[in-house]
C-alpha cells in the first residue's frame, strides 16, 4: 500500500468515527463526573448573583436538575450574548441555559431542544398610575420603543400608540422615567428582570398587560449532540418539565408572571 492510499484509509476511518464520537458526550460527562453549563448570570430572575455571589435563579435550576438527573456535579460558566454560541461549539460548556432565542440562523450552528422550555414575549412597563389594563389603551398614546424592534411594526398595527422611537434601551428607560411616553415597549423578559432588579427607582412601575406574540428560548447543545443520547435525554426533560408543571412552579418560584407559553405547552402536553 502506498503513503497515498494508507492516508485516505487514515483520513476515512477518522471520519468514520467522528459522529460516535459526538454521540458520547453524555457519556464523557459521566466519566468525568461533572456537566459544564453556560449560564446567564446578570439577567434576573433566570440567572443571576445572590448576596453572597451564587448564581441563582429560574435557568440555574433546571442546570442543576440535569446534572442532578445524569448523577455529576453542576459546574456553571457565566456566559453572555456575544460568546454564549461559541463557547458551545468549541466544547468549552456541554450545553447552554442561557435566555437563548430559538432562530434559524442559530440552528445552523447548534442545536435547540424541543418542546422549547421558556418564551418572551411582547409587553410594556409602565409607571402604575397611567392604569393601563389592556393592549387597546395605549391607542393614541406616545410609547417609548427601541429602534429595530421586531414587534414595533405588529403592536403599531394592532393598538395604534404613537410610538417614540430610541436607538437603545438605556435611552429609552430614561425617556420613561422623564415621562416623555406612558409605557416602555419591549420584550417581557427583560422588563420583569429590570422589575426585579431591586433599583427603587422602578418601585412605582408594572408590567400591566398580558404578553403577547411569544418569541421561544431553547435548552441548546452542540449540532452533534441534538440526535445522540445527550440530545435525546435533554428532550425528554423538557418535555417533562411543561408536562409536570415544574416550568409554572419555577416561574412562581421566582416571581415571574406566567408565560401564556408555558400555560398552552402544559395543557397540550398533560392532554397528550
Amino acid at each position: 500500500m502506498n503513503k497515498l492510499s494508507a492516508l485516505a484509509l487514515a483520513l476515512a476511518a477518522t471520519l468514520t468515527a467522528l459522529p460516535a464520537l459526538a454521540q458520547d458526550t453524555l457519556a464523557k460527562i459521566k466519566e468525568k463526573g461533572v456537566l459544564t453549563v453556560g449560564v446567564k448570570n446578570d439577567y434576573k430572575p433566570w440567572g443571576f448573583l445572590d448576596p453572597s455571589g451564587k448564581i441563582v435563579g429560574l435557568e440555574i435550576d433546571l442546570a442543576q436538575e440535569v446534572a442532578d438527573k445524569i448523577g455529576v456535579k453542576l459546574e456553571m460558566v457565566p456566559v453572555i450574548a456575544a460568546n454564549r454560541i461559541e463557547f458551545l461549539r468549541q466544547g468549552r460548556i456541554d450545553l447552554m441555559i442561557a435566555t437563548l432565542g430559538d432562530t434559524a440562523e442559530r440552528r445552523k450552528q447548534i442545536g435547540m431542544i424541543e418542546p422549547n422550555y421558556y418564551a418572551g414575549a411582547t409587553n410594556v412597563l409602565a409607571p402604575k398610575s397611567a392604569g393601563l389594563k389592556k393592549w387597546e389603551d395605549l391607542k393614541g398614546r406616545k410609547v417609548c420603543a427601541v429602534q429595530g424592534a421586531y414587534y414595533n411594526r405588529r403592536v403599531s398595527q394592532m393598538y395604534s400608540p404613537e410610538l417614540v422611537v430610541f436607538p437603545s434601551v438605556p435611552d429609552a428607560l430614561n425617556a420613561l422615567q422623564g415621562n416623555n411616553c406612558v409605557a416602555f415597549l419591549f420584550d417581557d423578559t427583560l422588563i420583569v428582570s429590570t422589575l426585579s432588579g431591586g433599583d427603587p427607582k422602578w418601585t412605582n412601575y408594572e408590567m400591566p398587560l398580558n404578553s403577547e406574540d411569544p418569541q421561544l428560548w431553547a435548552v441548546a447543545v452542540r449540532l452533534d449532540d441534538l440526535d445522540g443520547a445527550f440530545g435525546k435525554l435533554l428532550k425528554d426533560m423538557s418535555v417533562e418539565w411543561h408536562k409536570s408543571g415544574k416550568l409554572l412552579a419555577l416561574e412562581s418560584k421566582w416571581g415571574i408572571k406566567q408565560s401564556p407559553y408555558l400555560i398552552e405547552t402544559n395543557k397540550k402536553l398533560k392532554g397528550s
